[in-house]
């Protein structure tokens, strides 16, 4: 399909097909290509469950409030995210970055740019995504706040603005798996309507990780999608500047 016809048929599908199961690794598959959509500094602080145990499953539908959508689908995939990983990943991320410098850049600029990537991974990355009770976030917050009198700086370093940034990110990858589904003739529907505490019961999963969105899968029955498709007018959306 196209990338037209890809987002024509991609629906939020309430009702699937019990008869039609799906290929566990074309959806894994179709999980994979979610890596591929961009994180904020390269920062990859999520991670998916792809669940088709029956038990689970079960457990998960009761979480999301008993919706059809989740009671008729074949599996779910859950993406959420893992914040406190921050400082792993950053090691990971500056790794691959050095790697990429010593065999792509300038002998020149090596240095100047190995040094650029240890600051920003090794000093901002902890100071951005670190925790402490809000505290932590308070101090980011008042610090760009006075930097701002002088220069642009980014000014949503709150821990309640950095968890934002963290699930967007995380929402890119979800974005991107529902359309690789939709590429493969698979549907989804992204469910936001659930108890995270019972979700993360099921799933075995910490405290402090955030549940992004639960996404359920199968292929539609007719009635599994409700009318038409309805969109706010784009001459109120669209602004050229």
């Amino acid at each position: 399909m196209t990338l037209q016809e890809i987002l024509e048929h991609r629906r939020a599908v309430r009702i699937y097909d019990p008869n039609k199961p799906l290929d566990d690794e074309k959806v894994k598959s179709c999980i994979r290509l979610s890596t591929l959509a961009p994180t904020s500094s390269n920062m990859q602080l999520w991670e998916c469950y792809h669940v088709t145990n029956p038990e689970v499953l079960q457990k998960l539908t009761h979480a999301c409030l008993d919706q059809s959508s989740a009671r008729t689908a074949q599996q779910m995939v859950v993406f959420v995210t893992r914040q406190s990983r921050h400082r792993d990943h950053a090691k990971q991320v500056l790794k691959a970055g050095i790697d990429d410098i010593l065999k792509n850049s300038p002998k020149d600029r090596q240095e100047h740019r190995i040094r650029l990537q240890k600051l920003y991974y090794n000093g901002l990355m902890p100071m951005q995504y670190s925790r402490f009770l809000g505290i932590k976030g308070i101090l980011n917050k008042l610090l760009a706040q006075c930097i701002g009198l002088f220069r642009p700086i980014v000014r949503q370093v709150s821990e309640g603005e950095v968890s934002t940034v963290v699930h967007k990110s995380c929402a890119l990858a979800v974005q991107t798996f529902m359309l690789a589904m939709s590429e493969q003739g698979y549907d989804t529907c992204p469910l936001e309507g659930f108890d995270s505490r019972l979700v993360k019961k099921a799933l075995h999963l910490p405290y402090n990780c955030g549940i992004n969105m639960i996404i359920t899968c199968g292929i539609r029955l007719p009635e599994g999608v409700r009318g038409d498709r309805m969109r706010i007018p784009f001459e109120e959306q669209y602004h050229k500047v």
